[in-house]
């Protein structure tokens, strides 16, 4: 595929699961039940307020709890994590408590019989689920009224607009000819299922359990499909990193079905160097960037809650406007201090203008993985500063 290098303003200072290749009619079923499914209204839950009993030790008044290491991308579906907790009283519902695939909220129908499944099964290995060992805490169910926008964060279309170090926009970073190109390429590669999109791994495999990758399992190099990507970014304006950050040896693509986004987090800093390039392809998106004190930012960052709106006295929010084809970098402050959001919503509002997203949003994240511990300017954020200092 031959790139054109376009005329760039720049705005501001698995291993891959292998999958067997459904036929045309498994195709379309598959298509159809994951169209129902985005249609469908799932609950929302939320952690229990610091004065509920059900966030302490006391008579719990929540019967739902979240469940950590299990879920479809462990091999560990639904129906089989209901049929443990079963057990312990008659289950109404497992959910997905995020994207990730690997963490659920379990529903019972009372909440006696949740306190029964947590104090026997929380911390320890459970033989029924692959041995694999739950975290689980209670969880309330989020009434929809609590699930509206409470505040609108004004959305800018340049990256210079945003005033926060080390980020920078570029649009038309690569054309639409070659959008096509680059996602018929990907089409042909198999995907990962997640609870809410798909994902392929090159270079080496992100784990969302932990957030992090094994350096020790290298899955090769990364495609030719994006060599020109990464010639380009070589090139990239204002880059003024070390040499070696740049040498990136890591890929995630994400798909994004209409309406799905991101949960609010930063890159692990221990995983991956400074720069973290996102290529967004076949439709736009909105990404909110958040600022939170060091505690509010702790407690954040294991919300169950996408959506979850932490005190505006110590959270700052700023929003941007991703448009296909357009190439993100995120450095230095921007990378290491702020939450990257992307709002589940099927119609976003930038500026006056109402701007309905695609079917298909897709992303290329590429990254340099980190073999030392990070050594940052922002050790309240950082899970190797917070570490050395337990």
């Amino acid at each position: 595929m031959g790139l054109r290098w376009p005329i760039i303003q720049p705005t501001a200072k698995s291993r891959r699961r292998k999958t067997k290749t459904p036929s045309r009619s498994e195709e379309v079923s598959n298509h159809k039940e994951q169209s129902l499914a985005t249609k469908m209204v799932q609950p929302r839950f939320v952690r229990p307020s610091p004065s509920s009993p059900s966030s302490g030790t006391g008579e719990p008044n929540s019967s739902n709890l979240y469940v950590a290491n299990c879920g479809p991308a462990v091999g560990l579906s639904h129906d089989a994590i209901g049929a443990v907790f079963s057990a312990f009283g008659e289950v109404k519902g497992v959910f997905p408590a995020d994207e990730s695939g690997v963490r659920v909220i379990v529903s019972f129908a009372d909440p006696f019989s949740a306190k029964s499944a947590l104090e026997a099964l929380s911390g320890r290995p459970c033989p029924d689920l692959d041995g694999r060992t739950l975290h689980i805490r209670y969880s309330v169910l989020q009434l929809p009224s609590q699930t509206q926008v409470n505040e609108c964060v004004p959305v800018s279309l340049s990256g210079s607009d945003l005033n926060i170090p080390g980020l920078f926009l570029l649009p038309d970073f690569v054309t639409a000819e070659e959008e096509q190109q680059l996602l018929a390429a990907v089409d042909t590669q198999p995907w990962i299922g997640l609870a809410k999109r798909r994902v392929q791994h090159y270079g080496y495999e992100f784990c969302y359990g932990t957030r992090n990758v094994d350096t020790k399992n290298r899955l090769g190099e990364l495609p030719t499909f994006v060599s020109p990507i990464l010639q380009r970014i070589s090139l990239f304006p204002n880059l003024d990193y070390d040499p070696a950050s740049l040498n990136l040896d890591q890929l995630t693509v994400n798909e994004y079905p209409c309406g799905v986004g991101l949960s609010p987090h930063i890159d692990t800093h221990s995983a991956f160097e400074d720069c973290i390039f996102s290529l967004s392809l076949a439709g736009p998106c909105i990404m909110e960037f958040r600022r939170y004190s060091a505690s509010t930012w702790k407690a954040a960052s294991t919300t169950t809650d996408d959506d979850e709106k932490p005190d505006s006295s110590t959270c700052i929010k700023k929003a941007l406007y991703l448009p296909p084809r357009s190439m993100l970098l995120l450095s230095g402050e921007a990378r290491y201090a702020w939450n990257h959001y992307i709002p589940h919503h099927k119609i976003d509002k930038v500026k006056d203008k109402v701007i309905r997203r695609s079917p298909r949003r897709v992303s290329f994240t590429l990254r340099k993985v980190r073999n030392h511990p990070c050594r940052c300017e922002f050790p309240q954020y950082c899970d190797s500063q917070q570490q050395k200092h337990n």
